[in-house]
């Protein structure tokens, strides 16, 4: 029985703080970290998630890598016998939602666009977003002579050379490559730090000289040379009905319309796939999935124009699925999917913003369960509450337990935002531990679940055409129960038992 139970079982892993290794790139609170990893290990967790800053390691000079400080971090991990997912965070810490340090990404990077400030994204009004470098420059040797999928491809190498004991170990098992702001693969488009404020639609975001210039070209070469970039999306902070881009019968719908969607999310999924081929590269053999993260953009789900998934580079519609062309993608890589927005209900969310997470998170682990996809989640903000963890837990296994062997369809994994002292303490930490038994099917913590098979070499390029395939028809995403048949109690109405949960 345990071992047709084991099939069920949900890893879990925790989110180390921003701030774990300093501005500076020193690690100074092995102290504290050590007794953090070490209530984690009680409550029975999996592993740990941590980010790995460019802006740190490469911030010297080019090709002047610093690994030591992430290296004392890799050390307690082992030591306390968690695995490790590392995310390649080739962003800027800050200007989003729960940042509390800044690290911007190397200076040395950022002086190329003090002369060309067109390596970075920029928007219909000149604004230039220094998160992350344009993917206009994927091919352009801008940087000392190198590309930045040179870059990035070479940072990756040189974490393989560094943390070779980590990966032999089999302490790390996730390398999460950042194909964008926060990490994300997409567009930055809705900044906080430019003004943007929830539920703005956000506004397209491709108006640096480079990718000007590759859609006059791809707008020349079919057919239509007039073609311009859209000026009638409207700003961060417009509702659909105000632009004529968005609105009923808007330009989304038109032949152009339709034409520069395709193209702006098309170069998303080609840059995704651009980086992805050089992870593959490096670390081919190594026992280590690869992943990505998809963004939870919720608001405006429920119109038909899906105005803030479009600005962000998802071209979703009610008739397009515009995740399983990414998840397709991800099928040449071995890679898995990583989303957010896992613990949000629909009930939760103001009636202005036509939001729809629940739907959205079906619709998106659906997609990447139909590519056969490894398909991960985490949650968008820091939750301590029951009502959350019974909604991660309905998300991890839709249709509830099989007693019998494998779920209908289950998560790979789940990443808890973010770890905290508040997680830690007093009945936070026992609703927690709660928590990860039920994820674990209430198995208790097994480390032999799952086993990371060494990393094969990606599959040849696989055509856009075929990758757009995956768009239409749209179908019905798979079903999902509407609670959880595992659920966490509210701790109000439960005494010691809270501990316990017997099957």
């Amino acid at each position: 029985m345990a071992g047709n139970m084991l099939a069920n079982y949900v890893q879990v892993y925790v989110m180390l703080p921003l701030d774990v290794v300093s501005v500076d790139n020193k690690f100074e609170k092995g102290d504290e970290t050590r007794a953090q990893l070490k209530k984690l290990t009680e409550a029975g967790v999996d592993g740990v998630m941590i980010d790995v800053w460019w802006g740190l390691v490469e911030g010297k000079g080019p090709k002047a890598y610093d690994w030591s400080a992430y290296k004392q971090v890799f050390d307690l991990v082992h030591e306390a016998g968690l695995k490790l997912q590392a995310i390649m965070s080739f962003h800027q810490c800050g200007g989003n939602v729960v940042d509390i340090v800044n690290i911007p990404i190397p200076q040395w990077v950022r002086d190329v666009g003090a002369t060309d400030p067109d390596i970075f994204y920029t928007n219909r009004g000149g604004t230039r977003n220094i998160e992350y470098l344009t993917l206009g420059v994927d091919d352009q040797p801008l940087f000392h002579g190198r590309t930045a999928v040179q870059m990035y491809a070479d940072y990756m190498t040189s974490f393989r050379e560094n943390m070779k004991k980590f990966l032999d170990a089999g302490t790390i098992v996730d390398i999460e490559v950042g194909l964008g702001p926060a990490g994300e693969m997409r567009y930055p488009s809705y900044p906080q730090s430019q003004g943007w404020v929830f539920p703005g639609v956000g506004e397209f975001i491709c108006y640096d000289k480079y990718l000007e210039a590759d859609f006059k070209a791809a707008a020349a070469k079919a057919g239509h040379p007039e073609w311009e970039l859209p000026d009638d999306a409207g700003e961060y902070n417009d509702t659909p009905e105000k632009t004529q881009f968005f609105k009923d019968n808007g330009t989304y719908l038109t032949e152009k319309g339709k034409f520069f969607l395709s193209w702006y999310s098309n170069k998303l999924i080609k840059h995704g796939d651009k980086v992805l081929d050089e992870a593959n590269k490096v670390f081919l053999g190594c026992r280590v999935q690869l992943a990505i993260k998809i963004s939870g953009i919720h608001w405006w789900y429920r119109v038909p124009n899906h105005a803030a998934e479009l600005t962000a580079g998802y071209y979703n519609l009610d008739d397009r699925d515009g995740y399983r062309t990414i998840a397709r993608m991800l099928t040449r890589h071995h890679a898995s999917m990583n989303f957010t927005c896992a613990e949000m209900r629909d009930s939760e969310q103001s009636e202005e913003a036509k939001s729809a997470p629940e739907e959205l998170v079906q619709q998106v682990l659906s997609a990447g369960w139909r590519e056969g996809l490894h398909v991960a989640c985490e949650n968008a903000l820091g939750r301590f509450d029951a009502t959350a963890y019974n909604t991660i837990l309905r998300n991890a296994r839709p249709k509830g337990i099989n007693k019998n062997g494998p779920p209908e369809h289950k998560l790979f994994g789940f990443t808890y935002l973010r770890l905290s002292n508040e997680l830690l303490e007093g009945q936070n930490y026992a609703t927690f531990q709660t928590f990860v038994e039920k994820m674990h099917a209430n198995l208790g913590h097994d480390p032999s679940v799952d086993p990371v098979a060494p990393l094969e070499r990606s599959k040849p390029e696989m055509p856009i055409e075929m990758i757009l395939k995956a768009a239409q028809p749209k179908l019905e995403p798979f079903p999902f129960d509407k609670n959880t048949d595992l659920p966490v109690k509210d701790h109000t109405d439960v005494g010691d038992e809270v501990l316990l949960a017997p099957v």
